[in-house]
């Protein structure tokens, strides 16, 4: 390709909007444009990168069997309405209706699709196992678009759907696509870490992230180094420190002006926070059917720990969750900054599991001014869900082995969920066994946003210069940059390159050989060869590794081989990254 021809071109100054450095980059080296919030074009370069990047996860997904299909992302609002999830997700599915006044959706994941697809074509179990997949375009209407690739509305997406008789089967496709990304992320370039995480609106047994651990991330992975135990923080748990043994004590009320907060009231009482009990009031919209209701949720915790609201949101079935307001609290009986579970009404009330083991602690007394001392569980109040609701902290004790956690911020790129039979049962998807007898199709998802991959490689591969793509996954495998009055001469390099078979990018613009450099660095294609008087006059063409500073002189003479050796060597590096992981369950 001559850059000369090419549509679209680089920048100079670095977009306003642009916050991270592969938003920034990927603008400025012309790989893509902007057209609204969270929706972008794909240029040239991006959409060679991009190419690149969908060949890479057909042969991992061929190689364990998969089949490429193709799924409509317009779907009939009634199959997702059949399986609840029409509405129990929010804003974020974009619903319309057709000519014919029908409910229809667009689609942000294929689970639906599949098993009515399922359904349709398979009967018996002759017909399993399967693997199907499709990369396709999806829509979320994200509220808060940001950082590029990183979190949009309009993405790309390769998922997958593996169709079983049994758990087993289940395990055994898990398994496969668990090594399977990490082979399609080493091969891009890309380090990741795989995770246990909440299985959200998908639903199911088990869930894995893998994760690219960098500061942009809107992820906090939780890990020992202790033992190898990792999860995404939204369900990771922590060994909680026990309370000593006391004997119940007689309640108390204590004054406590001016003390809404856990840390005033221990500085004023001189207790350690773990010795008081922190209330959190939310509103929760619980779906039934096709009809949603609001609860007020009052959940307690340990003062020297938080609410995690995912666990919350799981414990008590909610499709979403937001901050009850004071009206709302004082409806139910209770005081804003000085609640308690004492006499409530009309609230769900949820405790973690550490406050039943905790004597004698300091709670609101429903009233203002005032908190209760020597509040006990079970004696003084009780819960109607009792579980582990606690925020897993860096610096917290390892559930495993009692090393002391660790916290990391990462990027989601990919996931993959055991859904068991949760969208089979609802669209009855099922298969006649060996013995004439009817079975749900045990299902699993794997998805990988093709888009935030792209993304989060330029994150990895960069300089204060630009953009340094690995060979895999470069829009083109060398740069061919000519200087002024040798346009011939570099013609015919760009000829005898191409008809070999290796990938040129072609500057042959009338700029100043400052502007081509700065433009090959922001590119960043892994390999630059320069045609000039001066490297004529030295004996060929000037050669340089994008990643590195050195340069030599390559004779035309056998110059096809040395860059395929070159390539090859760049190549050999990334294959050496794809091993075998081990899985972690």
């Amino acid at each position: 390709m001559r850059m000369s021809q090419l549509f679209g071109h680089t920048l100079r100054e670095v977009p306003s909007d642009a916050e991270i450095a592969s938003h920034q980059l990927l603008l400025r080296a012309g790989f893509m444009v902007q057209l609204g919030a969270g929706i972008f074009n794909t240029l040239h370069l991006g959409k060679r990168t991009q190419s690149k990047i969908e060949k890479i996860l057909r042969e991992e997904m061929d190689a364990i069997g998969g089949q490429e299909i193709s799924m409509p992302v317009v779907q009939p609002a009634e199959v997702w309405k059949q399986t609840g999830r029409y509405y129990q997700i929010g804003a974020e599915m974009s619903r319309f209706k057709d000519r014919k006044d029908s409910d229809m959706v667009l689609a942000m994941t294929h689970e639906e699709a599949t098993a009515f697809l399922t359904r349709a074509l398979v009967q018996s179990y002759k017909h399993l196992p399967r693997l199907v997949y499709h990369i396709q375009t999806k829509w979320r209407d994200d509220p808060r678009p940001r950082a590029g690739l990183i979190r949009v509305r309009e993405f790309l997406m390769k998922d997958s759907y593996s169709l079983d008789t049994d758990y087993e089967g289940l395990d055994r496709q898990y398994r496969a696509h668990y090594q399977a990304y990490f082979n399609i992320f080493h091969r891009c370039g890309l380090p990741v870490v795989a995770v246990k995480s909440d299985t959200g609106m998908m639903g199911g047994k088990l869930a894995h992230e893998f994760m690219y651990l960098a500061p942009i991330g809107e992820d906090t992975l939780i890990y020992c180094d202790g033992c190898g135990y990792i999860a995404n923080r939204q369900i990771a748990s922590f060994r909680k420190t026990q309370a000593a043994a006391e004997e119940p004590r007689p309640l108390e009320k204590i004054p406590t002006p001016g003390t809404k907060t856990i840390r005033d009231l221990a500085v004023l009482l001189n207790i350690p926070e773990a010795k008081t009990a922190k209330a959190v009031f939310m509103v929760a919209t619980i779906s039934e059917a096709d009809q949603d209701r609001d609860v007020l949720v009052f959940a307690v915790v340990r003062g020297d720990m938080d609410v995690n609201e995912t666990k919350l949101s799981n414990a008590v079935k909610a499709k979403d969750l937001r901050p009850a307001r004071d009206e709302e609290i004082r409806a139910i009986g209770a005081e804003p900054g000085y609640a308690s579970p004492f006499g409530l009404k009309g609230a769900l009330i949820v405790v973690d599991d550490s406050i039943v083991n905790s004597p004698n602690l300091v709670a609101g007394a429903n009233e203002e001014g005032f908190h209760l001392g020597n509040v006990n569980y079970g004696r003084d109040f009780s819960a109607d869900i009792v579980t582990d609701i606690a925020v897993a902290e860096e610096g917290y004790i390892c559930p495993d082995c009692g090393e002391a956690l660790r916290a990391s911020r990462g990027v989601e790129v990919g996931n993959i969920f055991k859904l068991g039979t949760r969208y089979s049962d609802a669209l009855g998807c099922v298969y006649t066994d060996a013995d004439g007898k009817e079975r749900p199709v045990i299902m699993g998802s794997y998805g990988i946003g093709v888009g935030r991959l792209i993304a989060c490689a330029a994150e990895q591969h960069h300089d204060e210069y630009g953009l340094s793509w690995p060979i895999s996954i470069a829009p083109y495998q060398v740069h061919l940059v000519s200087i002024f009055g040798n346009d011939a001469d570099a013609d015919a390099v760009y000829e005898r390159l191409t008809a070999a078979g290796i990938e040129v990018l072609y500057d042959d613009r009338n700029e100043r050989p400052g502007v081509k450099f700065n433009d090959a660095d922001l590119i960043g294609i892994p390999l630059r060869v320069t045609v000039s008087q001066r490297s004529l006059e030295a004996g060929g063409v000037e050669f340089k590794r994008r990643a590195e500073k050195d340069k030599s002189i390559l004779p035309l003479q056998g110059l096809e081989e040395r860059l395929r050796a070159e390539i090859a060597a760049l190549q050999a590096e990334i294959d050496r990254t794809v091993v075998e992981v081990p899985y972690r369950d």
